[in-house]
């Protein structure tokens, strides 16, 4: 008896333990979603290289979709996203990692911009409503594609989406 009762006092002392390392690491975790680092590299229209702590970590821009390499407006987009962040120090505000350890994130220009938000006005990104369900995102493209700005300026865009996957039926466009 007395041994299990031992033994129940040692599981709650762990147990507590690990609670309070869980919680005194929260505000450590909180710190690590959003923070600043210089672009080095822009990839393409909706991948940046930052640097953070010496070494080189790529962002995938959150709810966006740009034009794959091969894919009109492919280097306008690129050159877009260069011209704003290269060589800048932006704030990284991470939503999630994606498959392949990619952060996926806002990036926030030293003006307060937001670079997701700037390539969909500028109609050379699509709102990627697969993975976001981002409101303002939906209203952007929807004013590009109405004044017909970037890729909307093309008689019959296609989307990233389809173009990674030919030959199989494009996906229902989202509005």
């Amino acid at each position: 008896m007395r041994d299990s009762r031992l033994h129940v006092l040692r599981l709650r002392a762990v147990l507590i333990a690990c609670l309070l390392g869980v919680l005194l690491a929260r505000p450590a975790l909180a710190a690590a979603a959003e923070f600043t680092a210089p672009v080095v590299k822009v990839v393409d229209g909706d991948t940046l290289v930052v640097l953070i702590n010496g070494e080189t970590r790529r962002i995938r821009l959150h709810g966006i979709d740009a034009p794959e390499k091969r894919q009109p407006f492919s280097r306008r987009a690129k050159r877009f996203a260069a011209d704003l962040a290269l060589g800048r120090t932006v704030t990284v505000r991470e939503i999630s990692r994606d498959k392949y350890g990619r952060i996926v994130a806002e990036v926030i220009l030293p003006d307060g911009r937001v670079l997701n938000e700037e390539l969909v006005r500028a109609g050379l990104a699509w709102w990627y409503c697969r993975y976001s369900a981002d409101e303002h995102l939906a209203a952007l493209e929807r004013e590009a594609r109405a004044a017909r700005r970037g890729l909307w300026g093309d008689p019959n865009p296609i989307a990233p989406w389809d173009f990674r996957r030919p030959g199989r039926p494009p996906q229902p466009a989202c509005q």
